[in-house]
């Protein structure tokens, strides 16, 4: 094991600990990471004895290039030199109390601390002392875990989630960011325990679904929330568009399975987590549109009007931001019809024109997420949609240079109208604002300064307001 143990930070603590006749351990993520050949920087390092002192020795013979951080509190410090960051805590035993996630906490030896781990694949440790330098701890089978894909609790699953139920959704999450299988015990155990998912901040939730939303497939992490019933506790409204509806031997498809085939196809092109969520929340409206019509069969009118109204909520709840990613997720949802419809009818420019407006820069965002959106087990159906969407791609790359439309401002300012006419500010100055902004998406006018000031002296006299 001392080959991936080359870095010379792990010289540099072992030398400390040695000093210091401290036993210390690489032990967590970072050790599972090595074995799964994924890069890692954040490494975890606990020692039988003071965490906190051995830091400091080490920052010391690092000197001025490691910044050492001390959290006396929680008995912890922090190493940061270049990019790497090495956590120091001592070995512990824990002990819980119903009513919360935070433990009682007494010194411990490495055997107490691998046991308070979540998963046998974070309680593999390496020996960091000089004698058994890269020597591996692994008392619960981790290795074979690991070679097995199978995510495990070391200890009983019913204790481990109850005392720490946040340990349920880090399950989860690794499934997706790993591809790993949660062992049965396991996952029986998460669906026994998921009320206690009520203990738990809202913010440590939604650390976890952010999380699981920028792995590399959401839906193996969204279904196990759905399978154990977490989602019903944390995520209600994402649970709502699950089944298929038959009347009148007439049904729809599942929209909880399409939408989550939407955010896996999406994130074959990208990472911006908002964009994600966007798609996340793209149908969110749908359960509440609903309806049957004898004629047209099931409908889900406005939804994604109602979807946006429903999103302010949602994010306050679940204490995700509600400044501007609210509002592009927002957009995005109330958006994402447009490109859809515009593919299927004949493409104008006008209709372009006030796509472009309305997106703003957020146009390339909104057509990634429309062309996700297109899930059809219908292969010609798919090939027709995405040739229809070249095309809108192409028209909107056309009117862009020509028209400049995107975010643009109506070249005659409200503050002008007024004084042109000497007017108070009113409906009346609103009006002619608009009428100059439709008629250069309409393409009546070029969006050029002159034009528009000519084109509000008609629509002035047409209201009859007098310069």
């Amino acid at each position: 094991m001392k080959d991936f143990l080359q870095n010379k930070i792990f010289n540099i603590i072992s030398e400390a600990a040695d000093e210091q006749n401290q036993e210390c351990y690489v032990i967590g993520g970072f050790v599972r990471d090595i074995f799964l050949n994924r890069p890692s920087k954040d490494i975890d390092v606990v020692v039988v004895g003071s965490g906190i002192e051995l830091a400091k020795r080490v920052a010391a013979k690092l000197g001025k290039k490691a910044n050492l951080s001390v959290f006396k509190n929680f008995g912890t410090a922090q190493v940061k030199l270049n990019d790497l960051e090495v956590e120091f805590v001592g070995a512990r035993r824990e002990s819980y109390q119903r009513d919360s996630r935070n433990p009682i906490v007494e010194d411990g030896t490495l055997e107490d601390d691998q046991n308070r781990r979540d998963f046998t694949i974070n309680a593999l440790a390496l020996c960091l002392n000089k004698d058994r330098f890269g020597e591996l701890v692994d008392p619960f089978g981790g290795i074979e875990d690991l070679k097995n894909f199978v995510l495990r609790t070391p200890l009983n699953p019913d204790i481990t989630f109850s005392d720490d139920p946040l340990r349920m959704m880090r399950g989860i999450r690794f499934s997706s960011q790993l591809g790993f299988f949660l062992e049965s015990n396991t996952f029986d155990a998460i669906a026994r325990n998921k009320e206690r998912i009520e203990i738990i901040s809202k913010e440590r939730i939604a650390e976890e679904l952010n999380k699981i939303i920028l792995s590399r497939k959401p839906s193996i992490g969204f279904i196990l929330l759905e399978k154990t019933g977490l989602l019903e506790l944390i995520f209600p409204e994402l649970l709502a568009l699950k089944g298929a509806e038959t009347k009148d031997g007439v049904g729809h498809k599942d929209n909880f399975y399409h939408t989550l085939a939407v955010l896996d196809g999406l994130c074959e092109h990208t990472d911006n987590l908002w964009l994600r969520w966007a798609a996340l929340l793209h149908d969110i409206g749908k359960p509440r549109s609903k309806r049957f019509d004898a004629r047209m069969g099931w409908t889900f009118h406005n939804h994604n009007f109602v979807g946006e109204k429903m999103l302010p909520e949602i994010f306050k709840r679940m204490k995700l931001p509600t400044n501007e990613k609210l509002k592009y997720v927002q957009k995005l949802v109330t958006l994402h019809m447009r490109p859809i419809v515009l593919s299927e009818e004949e493409v104008t420019d006008s209709a372009i024109r006030r796509l472009l407006f309305d997106a703003g820069d957020d146009i390339d965002d909104l057509m990634m997420l429309c062309e996700a959106d297109i899930t059809s087990k219908n292969p010609d159906k798919v090939k027709r949609f995405r040739s229809n969407f070249q095309l809108v791609r192409k028209k909107l790359k056309e009117i862009e240079e020509k028209d400049k439309v995107r975010n643009f401002q109506p070249p005659i300012s409200g503050q002008e109208i007024m004084e042109t006419f000497n007017l108070p500010a009113c409906a009346t100055v609103g009006e002619i604002k608009m009428r100059i902004k439709d008629a250069i998406l309409d393409g009546i006018i070029p969006n050029e300064y002159e034009a528009a000031k000519k084109y509000m002296s008609e629509v002035a006299k047409e209201l009859g307001v007098n310069g």
